[in-house]
């Protein structure tokens, strides 16, 4: 049965080049990811606030180095795109930015972020959402992306309406956390908002 619109976005769309690096223009830098960012990953990922907020743990650094193998390796598949958000200078890891849930077809995507601890208060999260969210809606064409964050992070509330996600609302009881279930707020940006 054929469908009565057309894809948004085509096959190939983001695997058809390389995964571009993003200036922010205020002094990070969204880049690919490398194997030697493993240290800092695992370093980030040991910090309590990311345990509260993530329902990932890192044990080792052999264990970063093979998500970060899988972050540069989910370019190609087009269901998730991550980016290292760096200080343009020094290289310094900041954070990381994301699109999620990647649906070509639909165009639409899911951001995720997480800064390091150095990083926070410091409107990095902001920065890197603004950039990503600018180049995926105005230079590749998606139509629509979607933000969640755990009611009570309150942090990630600020960096979604500060960027421009819109609040939806509330999904409730939605993501298992280590300390349970979390209703998630639900916020997004469409292609001209």
């Amino acid at each position: 049965m054929p469908y009565l619109t057309d894809p948004v976005l085509l096959p190939g769309t983001l695997a058809g080049t390389a995964q571009p690096t993003l200036p922010t223009g205020d002094g990070l830098l969204l880049r690919p990811w490398r194997p030697e960012d493993a240290p800092a990953v695992h370093a980030a990922f040991q910090d309590p606030v990311m345990h509260q907020w993530h329902a990932r743990a890192a044990d080792s650094l052999d264990e970063v180095g093979g998500w970060i193998e899988e972050w540069r390796k989910a370019w190609t598949q087009e269901q998730t795109a991550q980016w290292a958000v760096v200080d343009a200078d020094t290289d310094l890891l900041l954070g990381r930015v994301a699109l999620r849930e990647i649906h070509l077809d639909d165009g639409q995507a899911e951001m995720a972020y997480w800064t390091t601890p150095e990083a926070r208060g410091r409107g990095v999260a902001a920065r890197a959402t603004t950039t990503l969210a600018r180049w995926a809606l105005d230079d590749v064409g998606f139509h629509r992306l979607e933000l969640m964050h755990a009611v009570r992070n309150e942090a990630s509330c600020r960096v979604a309406t500060k960027t421009g996600f819109l609040l939806e609302g509330t999904k409730r009881s939605a993501v298992l956390h280590p300390d349970g279930w979390h209703d998630m707020h639900l916020h997004a940006r469409v292609r001209g908002d």
